[in-house]
């Protein structure tokens, strides 16, 4: 077992993933943010390398048939695909990785990595989904209809995740999967791998 704890954020689109992760990134500095790859083109403000590594779809079919994806889907039309020699790096040296990834990447991260803690965070109702979408101001009535019906179907993974945050107000959010982060860290097979001298005193 690798010494750092993989954790995998999934929501459907307005669940407040990216502003939870982006908080949890600020407030807990053992962890480290895996980059996706994407086809899909930068929205205001996105910048390479930063939010996504941006690139075209060529390139993207190139580097997943040479295997150098620990997952990849196809959401919304566009491709996803998390670096998988990056990541094992990382977790090699004991480092935390986060990927936010949707919930078909997280079953073939969880094939690969069963001990990865997968965390799905639910907004409060269809409702609230439904406004924080249309409060974004960036996609036409169409695409938040489509996101709407693909949020169902997504949500209904839920049961996949070990542990399950509903962002009704994001102080209280934020508080519960920094928990679900240092908990995880405590569970005996990770903090036997993080301090192997201290296990191996005991004859673990």
């Amino acid at each position: 077992m690798a010494a750092g704890t993989l954790f995998v954020v999934s929501a459907p689109s307005g669940a407040g993933k990216t502003t939870l992760v982006k908080l949890l990134l600020e407030k807990d500095f053992q962890v480290r943010h895996s980059v996706s790859y994407t086809t899909r083109p930068p929205r205001a403000g996105e910048r390479d390398g930063r939010e996504y590594r941006f690139i075209d779809i060529a390139a993207f079919a190139g580097m997943r048939d040479r295997g150098e994806f620990l997952e990849w889907a196809e959401v919304h039309g566009n491709f996803y695909g998390t670096s998988r020699v990056w990541l094992e790096e990382q977790m090699a040296k004991g480092d935390d990785v986060l990927l936010e990834i949707d919930w078909q990447g997280a079953q073939q991260v969880k094939a690969r990595f069963p001990e990865a803690v997968g965390v799905f965070i639910l907004p409060p109702s269809p409702a609230e989904l439904e406004r924080r979408l249309r409060a974004r101001g960036t996609d036409s009535d169409e695409v938040i209809q489509r996101r709407l019906a693909a949020a169902v179907g997504e949500m209904r993974h839920v049961g996949e995740f070990d542990f399950v945050i509903i962002n009704k107000d994001l102080d209280i959010a934020l508080a519960d999967l920094l928990a679900a982060v240092r908990a995880s860290r405590l569970r005996f097979p990770r903090q036997r791998a993080r301090f192997a001298d201290v296990f191996r005193f005991l004859n673990y």
